[in-house]
């Protein structure tokens, strides 16, 4: 299958790199501090920013400090921080494809986790701070679209979360989605499913997919 497209707009916690152990220990701790109940935090906490998941839980007054002290959490460590299957290979040979990294991470924790990953970071990356909105809002995905300066219909987004897919698909784009870190059943809104990004090659025309 060939997806054409003049770009592709990656996330990357969960597509490319997976930070499951640190994510879930830090959360663990913050939840006991602020008492509230992990596995409610965490149950849709995934592909969001921490900021708009702090908010669901907190009032207004209190989300800027406990989502720095989250943060500060996840800045621990890099333990258990691995590539996900394909990432590093794909994106060692994009073969002139433009891409962007679109994130609900902050740029510390962006340059943190592709670090401890060994996955290597494009010119363009859009993060928590440079959007007023998180996904499910498009606005992180249209902005790298104009900054590698195409429509953002003729994308291809990569997504592993349901407000991701939810953003892509906002903001235009064709989704791709991996079950990295959902299973298929939460990813039906997105254009196409894959099991990871072994699969996927690319060229200067877009996105191959090995069935």
């Amino acid at each position: 299958m060939i997806l054409r497209c003049a770009a592709v707009l990656f996330d990357v916690d969960g597509t490319l790199v997976d930070s499951t152990p640190l994510v879930e220990r830090a959360a663990r701790e913050w939840a006991a501090e602020y008492g509230i109940d992990p596995d409610a935090f965490l149950s849709d906490a995934h592909g969001r920013r921490t900021s708009d998941r702090v908010a669901d839980f907190l009032p207004p007054d209190r989300v800027g400090d406990a989502t720095a002290r989250l943060d500060a959490l996840e800045s621990t460590g890099t333990d258990g921080i691995t590539a996900l299957p394909g990432a590093v290979a794909l994106l060692s040979a994009m073969n002139g494809l433009p891409h962007a990294f679109v994130t609900s991470m902050d740029r510390p924790q962006l340059k943190l986790r592709t670090t401890a990953a060994g996955v290597p970071l494009p010119p363009v990356v859009v993060t928590a701070e440079d959007v007023q909105d998180g996904k499910p809002d498009p606005s992180g995905y249209l902005q790298a679209a104009a900054h590698l300066g195409v429509d953002p219909a003729t994308c291809v987004v990569i997504e592993d979360a349901p407000a991701g897919i939810a953003a892509g698909r906002a903001a235009g784009a064709t989704v791709l989605a991996v079950t990295t870190s959902h299973d298929r059943s939460v990813l039906t809104a997105a254009h196409h499913i894959i099991t990871d990004l072994a699969s996927v090659t690319t060229t200067p025309e877009g996105v191959h997919i090995s069935l």
